[in-house]
């Protein structure tokens, strides 16, 4: 598998990139070849006085470049200007990349900018899976706050096409999976969008990681999706929680596509989504 580490040479970063238990982690599912990318904003110009971000940011990606070789991955280095969100997804796509990873500091006091701009626009129009990493956020040399990436998950689910995509990332994730939690949450926002009895759709679900030995909980909850995602993340305190990036929803405002968001922008672990299969 290639993955796309993505990174601001930012100590958010350093502390991902830096951790060998996530590195391992990585290892586990199957990544071995990763290309770190680092992109300088369009309106910085190399003109501008005391200003070579080219070259610093060259000179941070070779410090993490030994580090990931010395860890066993095959490593690949970009330095390269314009939108971050944008170049990274360029990149994934390029390189035929099986996901993406970023660091995210977390939860702000500012409400409505709880996450890094490029984490948050990732988080919508990410064309890989994409990883959101998460820091301590206060801490001036911070570190990762749930290193066993994929240890202990949390699968939230509306049962639509997107949503079984990203059940379906247990395929590799589970060579680092221990625990799961599924949970499905019937909102009164969008009555009748599913099918079927959830606890039984969940049921199935749970089996098919029983077989690959994955201790499985299910829940059916009622209320706001994202708030009670939220709250079953508190309760069981999972490495990462898995959603799709686009769900099944009457509105015309997608369900998962307003809930993933707010999941990555206040989950206080960290957050794996799935987005719909890419066109050609």
């Amino acid at each position: 598998m290639r993955a796309i580490y993505a990174t601001d040479l930012s100590a958010a970063s350093e502390a991902a990139i830096a951790s060998e238990t996530c590195l391992d982690c990585l290892e586990r599912i199957g990544v071995d070849t990763i290309h770190l990318v680092t992109v300088i904003p369009s309106n910085v110009h190399a003109g501008m006085p005391g200003m070579n971000f080219s070259r610093r940011r060259e000179q941070g990606l070779a410090r993490y470049r030994t580090v990931m070789e010395n860890a066993g991955f095959d490593t690949e280095t970009h330095v390269v200007r314009g939108t971050p969100h944008r170049r990274i997804n360029g990149i994934a796509e390029a390189e035929k990349a099986d996901m993406t990873i970023i660091g995210s500091r977390g939860q702000s006091p500012l409400e409505n900018r709880v996450i890094g701009s490029t984490a948050r626009n990732l988080a919508r129009t990410t064309v890989v899976p994409l990883l959101v990493n998460r820091v301590e956020r206060e801490a001036d040399d911070p570190e990762v706050l749930r290193e066993h990436l994929f240890q202990r998950m949390l699968y939230a689910t509306d049962f639509s096409e997107n949503a079984e995509r990203a059940f379906d990332a247990f395929s590799y994730l589970r060579h680092a999976t221990q625990e799961a939690t599924l949970v499905h949450v019937e909102s009164p926002k969008d009555p009748g969008a599913t099918d079927g009895d959830p606890n039984n759709q969940l049921d199935e679900l749970a089996s098919t990681l029983g077989q690959w030995d994955i201790e499985t909980t299910v829940e059916v909850r009622q209320g706001d999706p994202a708030e009670e995602i939220l709250a079953v993340e508190d309760a069981v305190t999972p490495t990462t929680t898995l959603v799709g990036s686009r769900g099944r929803s009457r509105m015309r405002r997608l369900l998962l596509g307003s809930v993933s968001e707010d999941i990555v922008a206040r989950a206080n672990g960290n957050v794996f989504i799935v987005p719909p299969p890419r066109t050609t």
